[in-house]
């Protein structure tokens, strides 16, 4: 009696609630990753997911440098010269923007952006990773304001006094410095927005939840498919945190040097 068969024996037990305890737990297994090759759809879902996150990542980091770069340059305009009044509005729009972002949940966010602002559109994957990105981009740019900050006042005045304009100076002087102090909060993002990236299934989005919803909705049991989706990105999170350590540490030793 090959696998399949044995399974068919033992679901027929369970419907007629004769089955051991370790049958039923194995034939659920049976339903939830290898019958009809579910596993693939798990590892379909991986695929999707990783891509999703490595968009919004880069999406967000766009617009968080950006965000980022304004808002530096306008609160550090010098003390007693006029100030530039393009520059105050557009920073005061990207302090709405972050307002606005971080005050919100991103499940609303995501809800408006699938059934409001592109309601006719058919790729909500996409949808999702464009509403994770905007959502990244408000916490890029406060994370990579405070690395600009963070760096002495002093070496944009010596990039200033040695002819360098503003974005020179910020290019060869201050982002160099910014950077060591911003990749592990960085990292931490990308993190997060893995883990994110499940709640763009509920507007339609392909991800990891979606296909083992689908895998759900077939076999009628929800255990499974909800366990080994939460244990594929638990793995997930595992290896993406150990890979920010050895980053980190990296990173110590080069300041040691």
């Amino acid at each position: 009696m090959d696998l399949a068969q044995t399974v068919a024996l033992w679901r027929e037990l369970m419907m007629s609630g004769d089955a051991t305890w370790w049958q039923e737990f194995f034939v659920r297994f049976y339903q939830a990753f290898i019958e009809a090759d579910r596993w693939q759809s798990y590892l379909e879902g991986v695929g999707i997911t990783l891509l999703t996150t490595a968009l919004a990542l880069a999406i967000g980091v766009v617009l968080g440098v950006l965000v980022a770069m304004v808002r530096t340059a306008h609160d550090q305009q010098r003390i007693g010269r006029r100030k530039n009044p393009l520059l105050g509005i557009v920073n005061f729009i990207f302090k709405i923007y972050v307002t606005v972002i971080r005050g919100t949940p991103m499940m609303v966010q995501v809800l408006i952006m699938g059934l409001v602002i592109f309601k006719s559109s058919r790729n909500f994957t996409m949808v999702g990773a464009l509403t994770l990105g905007i959502n990244s981009g408000a916490y890029v740019s406060e994370i990579i304001r405070g690395g600009l900050m963070a760096v002495d006042g002093g070496q944009m005045e010596a990039g200033r006094s040695l002819g360098l304009n503003y974005l020179d100076t910020m290019r060869f002087i201050v982002v160099p410095q910014a950077i060591k102090a911003i990749l592990p909060s960085l990292g931490n993002e990308f993190i997060i927005l893995l883990k994110d990236t499940s709640l763009i299934s509920i507007i339609g989005g392909q991800e990891l939840v979606y296909f083992a919803r689908n895998i759900l909705n077939r076999t009628f049991d929800a255990m499974f498919p909800l366990i080994g989706a939460a244990v594929i990105y638990l793995i997930l999170v595992i290896i993406f945190t150990w890979l920010l350590g050895k980053l980190e540490r990296r990173l110590r030793q080069s300041d040691r040097r």
